[in-house]
Parts: C-alpha cells; structure tokens; sequence
C-alpha cells in the first residue's frame, strides 16, 4: 500500500485532533480515488480536483495548502494514466 506524506503541505503547525481528524478525510478520499470501487474513484477524483468550496474548506481544516496538494495530486494522476492531460480551466 501506498503512503502519501502530506507533511511538506501544512501551512500551520499543531498536530490538532481536529487537525489530524480533516487530514484523515483527506487520506481516506486520496484512497478511495486510487484504488476504490469504479463509483467511488469517480466520485474521489471530482472531488479532489473540481470541488472548489467544501473540499477547499476541508484542506484549511486540515493545515493544507489546496493548490500545493491539487498540484501533487495531479501529477500522480498523470504519471498513472500516461497520455492523460489536463483541460484547460
């Protein structure tokens, strides 16, 4: 199984219970977009990548800087689908 360190993505420091508690949601969406059942995976990838309020509120919570972890994201996503490309926001 895969570990994702999102140590380098904390804006502020603390390791909260909240904290630690929004930084597990994440976790969990990263997962079941990697590996979840189809419906899942989909529904993980819209998410992460096109939800822009709840999503947003959740990486604030967590300490995360949305566009870092977006951008990390993104890369994993192109390095697992080869040939995939970004459309032009």
């Amino acid at each position: 199984m895969s570990t994702i360190n999102a140590s380098s993505t904390v804006r502020v420091g603390g390791n909260m219970p909240e904290t630690l508690l929004w930084r597990a949601v994440i976790a969990r969406t990263i997962q079941e977009w990697i590996s979840g059942p189809l419906r899942r995976q989909r529904e993980a990838e819209q998410y992460l990548f096109d939800d822009n309020r709840d999503f947003l509120l959740v990486c604030e919570s967590a300490g995360m800087d949305i566009e870092q972890l977006r951008s990390r994201l993104t890369r994993l996503r192109c390095h697992a689908i080869p040939g995939h490309t970004m459309a032009a926001a």
